[in-house]
This record gives C-alpha cells, structure tokens and sequence, in this order.
C-alpha cells in the first residue's frame, strides 16, 4: 500500500510519525523543576482562577512573560484534564508547526526530496524529541520567529514587489511569537530579514511593502493584551520591557552565565549528528554545484545563514544563557543539513542504511532520557508528596512552605488555595537573586493581597496547634529537624509532609471518593501503599 503512495503524501505520513513519536515521549516522564513545574501550574491556574488577564504563581502575579502558553494550557487541561500530556501537547503542536514550516518552504526551495530529509532531521533531532515536549516559552516562540522568517522571506522573493497576502501572514506570525515571549517574537525576524536583505541586494523591495496593513495586523493581535495588563498594573510595561528583558539581556547578574561558545555546544547536542553536513554548505553556492547535488539557490542559502548566525550572534552577547533560545535556528541548519547529505552522501550504496541508522540512534537517545529523567531528578520533586497531600488534607487547609519552593506540588495535588510562602522577606529583598524568592516578592509588589501569601517563618509556631494546617519542608533541613507542635506526616523522596498538632481530628480522614470528586490523584493508590 505504502508503494502506491505518492512522494508528497509520503512526506505526510512522514511528518505525522515524527510528531506522534514526540508525543509517545512526552506522556513518558514526570514534571521537571523548576520550569515545566512553573509553567504548567501557571496554566492550571488561569483556568482555576478564572483570571485569564493576569498569569499567576501560587496565586501571585507572574508577568515575566506573557500569556500566550498560559491560554493554551488552560484550554488544554480544560478539555483533557490535568496531566502531563496535556499540558505538554501545547509545545508538542508547536514543534508540529515548525516542522511543517520547514517542510513547505523546503519543498518549493529544493524539492520534495531534499524537504522530507530536512524534516527528519528535524523531527529525530534532540532539538524536536526533547526540546519539542518541554513545557515552557521556548519551542512556542521559535515556531512562530521561524514561521515569520520564511513568510516574509518568500515574500520578498516573489518578485519586485513583494507579495502582500504572504507579508501580512509574517506580522501575524510576529505577533504571536510577542505573545509567546515578548519583544524577541518581532525583534529576531526583524533582524534576520534585514541582514539577508543587505546581503542579496534586496533592501529597495522594502519600500513595497505593506507595512501600513501589516503592522495594523500585528498591533490587533498583539497589543490588547499588554494595554490591558497596563490598564490594571500601572508599572507592568516597565517590569515586562525593562526589567525582564532588556535587563535580562544586557546585565550580568542573571542565572546561567556561559561563555560565548555555549550555543555552539548547544547546536551539536540539539542537531545531533546532523549538524556536522551542515558544515559542508558552508561555502558560497555556485552553479557547479548547483548541476550536481545541491538543488538550491543562492538567495536562499544566505537566508539559511544569516538565519543561523544572526541569531546565535545575538543570543551569544549576554552573560545569561539556556539552550531552549536558540531553538530558532533548527530549521535552517536541518535545511542545511539535508543538503549537505545530499552531496556527501546521495550516490553512496550505503546512505539509506547509514541514515536509518542515525534516525534510530537519536530515537533510542531520545527514549532513554525520557525514562531515565524520573530517577535523577526525584530527590527534587515534589510529586509523591503532593499525592499525599491531595488524599490527606482538606480543601480549606492551608499548605506553608520555606526554603525552596515546591514548583510541582500543586499541579500534582491540584489545589484551589494558593500555599502560603515563609521567609525573612525584608532580608530577602535585599539579597536574593534571580530566584524563586524574587519572583515572589516582585510578583507580590502588583497585588497588596497576593503579597499576604508571603509571611515570616514564626507563623509556623503560631499555627502548630491549629487545625488544618500542612508544611512542606525540603528532606534534612534544619527547619524540619526541629518544628515544636508539628507531626511528620510523611516522608517522601526529597520532601517531607508535617501536620500541625491539632489538625488530626479534623482533616486526616479524607475518603477517596472527595479526593476523586476534586479531579485529585486517587486515595486509593495511596492507602495501597
């Protein structure tokens, strides 16, 4: 059946494997701490609040980016419930756009050949298997900056005025990628398309463009969000623009400080090993190679790499960096790369076998991270204790934490009242850096009632003899060695459960049946154990 398929559905079919594989993977392993934790409960949360203005962790204001991810996981835990797929599926759909992009501009650069060898080494990179499954902002942005880039860029190249319908497309797409992670989601298609724009002698064209339409286009989509967060928090703007992103961009007190080689790193390990043919396109095209194995033109191939290095250049001038930034630039370098195989490779007896090979090597690396991640990361989750919990305590109890904050503890326990935060807030003003403290009390500087969930560590003495009263502290801390008035409740893998004294009466006999009438993890399981 398969022999009577045509090369394009071939390629479909193609494409709808690598993205059920990505999916298979991401049903595979736990919440990660602290970003998928963070993320997803913020998504959770919108859709429990109500409050789909105002992102929220643990109840307190989060505007380090905007919304966009938030949407989309409460509408997918609304119509699949909570679960790590579901939250994970609005990457995953992400990663799909970006892989189909590539697909369709490959096809009318190069040919049907040459785009469905790119979207396999797209779709079997670490970059796509991984990268495509991680519950954060980074996969949703570089679908759309990739997505803008190839629309304005066939736009350009349709002629000497470039196409209308396609330019407007690439602001619709630039505005999603601002409500996916802010200023980078017009900043970087912007900086790419100028320079391939110098580069081949195309500037004049810009005068044709639509601009007027298309920035109308993208002020629509993008600019009610931001209006309307302002409208409510006076210094949000300043907080988002100022203080998260250009300070976050030229400041040298941020987490993650690397060298200006990171991101080389960075690619071989998400385009492993297909980065290494998109080495040998690194010369100029000529048209000797053209009448051989490379089937493309040289306007495109300099949109391919002034793609790469453009963005590499620009995410490598901070002190701060993480992979997920340079997302970006995968599918011009697996454009890249399936070029370069096709000249290196093609006329081998060997390079069919050879590339089965290397698709089903990532796929094995792919599938042992998945399910060894769960065993290293355990000691710092906080999932067996949040089952727990969701079984033992009540709905109206209260849950205090300190030292570290739980980030996946109430998306697994699925709780309806925010956990209340204990520290010395007045020191910690002074001296935390970038961390969850901050994220807090800056969060609370927006909402004079958010900012009660932040209290000094003596509450705990006040309410250790108060019914319905739960702390959460990190395993062998000296807090937890010592808490007069308080029951260990439970020990877990890296977090333990105490009671307050009082409370046994009134909330340790919860039937399974409550818990299951909440949407909470079964009792059942538990009293099993």
């Amino acid at each position: 059946m398969i022999k009577n398929l045509s090369e394009r559905q071939k390629s479909w079919l193609t494409l709808l494997a690598l993205w059920l594989a990505l999916l298979a993977l991401a049903a595979l392993r736990p919440i990660a701490v602290p970003d998928e934790g963070r993320y997803g409960e913020l998504g959770r949360w919108m859709l429990v609040s109500g409050d789909w203005l105002t992102p929220r962790l643990n109840g307190v204001p989060f505007f380090h980016k905007p919304p966009y991810l938030y949407w989309l996981e409460a509408i997918s835990v609304a119509a699949f419930g909570v679960s790590e797929l579901a939250l994970r599926l609005i990457p995953a759909l992400h990663a799909g756009l970006m892989l189909t992009a590539l697909y369709l501009a490959a096809r009318n650069i190069s040919g049907e050949l040459i785009a469905r060898r790119a979207a396999l080494m797209l779709g079997t990179s670490m970059g796509f298997l991984v990268g495509g499954q991680y519950i954060n902002h980074d996969m949703l942005v570089a679908s759309w900056i990739g997505l803008a880039i190839w629309c304005f860029a066939f736009a350009f190249m349709a002629g000497d005025k470039p196409n209308a319908w396609l330019a407007r497309l690439g602001f619709v797409a630039c505005a999603m990628g601002m409500l996916s992670k802010g200023l980078i989601g017009i900043a970087l298609p912007g900086l790419v398309i100028f320079v391939w724009l110098i580069w081949t002698r195309q500037f004049r064209k810009v005068v044709h463009f639509p601009w007027l339409s298309g920035l109308a286009l993208f002020a629509l989509i993008a600019a009610p969000w931001y209006v309307l967060a302002q409208q409510r928090y006076p210094d949000f703007l300043n907080y988002m623009f100022i203080g998260q992103q250009l300070n976050r961009y030229t400041g040298k007190v941020f987490n993650n400080p690397q060298p200006w080689w990171f991101y080389l790193v960075a690619l071989l390990l998400l385009l492993f090993p297909w980065l290494f043919f998109a080495f040998g396109q690194v010369r100029r095209v000529t048209a000797t190679t053209l009448t051989s194995a490379l089937v493309i033109t040289e306007p495109w191939w300099k949109l391919c790499w002034a793609w790469v290095l453009a963005i590499v250049l620009f995410f490598s001038i901070p002190s701060s960096k993480l992979v997920g930034y340079i997302m970006p630039v995968l599918p011009p370098l697996a454009l890249l790369a399936a070029l370069g195989w096709q000249r290196v490779m093609a006329r081998r007896a060997s390079a069919g076998k050879v590339f089965v090979a290397l698709i089903l090597v990532n796929l094995g690396i792919a599938l042992g991270l998945v399910l060894k991640v769960g065993d290293l990361t355990r000691s710092g989750r906080a999932q067996d204790l949040a089952q727990v919990f969701a079984c033992a305590a009540a709905p109206g109890d209260t849950l205090y934490v300190s030292e570290r904050f739980p980030y996946d503890l109430p998306l697994y326990a699925q709780t309806v009242k925010p956990m209340v935060v204990l520290g010395d807030w007045p020191a910690l003003r002074q001296r935390a850096g970038d961390g969850w403290q901050r994220e807090l009390f800056e969060g609370a500087d927006f909402d004079a009632e958010a900012a009660q969930l932040l209290q000094p560590l003596e509450v705990l003495a006040q309410v250790a003899q108060t019914p319905g009263h739960w702390y959460a502290g990190r395993k062998g801390s000296q807090l937890t060695a010592q808490l007069p008035g308080w029951t260990l409740y439970y020990q877990g893998g890296g977090w333990d459960l105490f009671r307050s004294g009082g409370s046994a009466a009134s909330s340790a006999a919860k039937s399974p049946e409550t818990a299951e009438h909440k949407g909470l993890p079964s009792c059942k399981d538990q009293r099993q154990k």
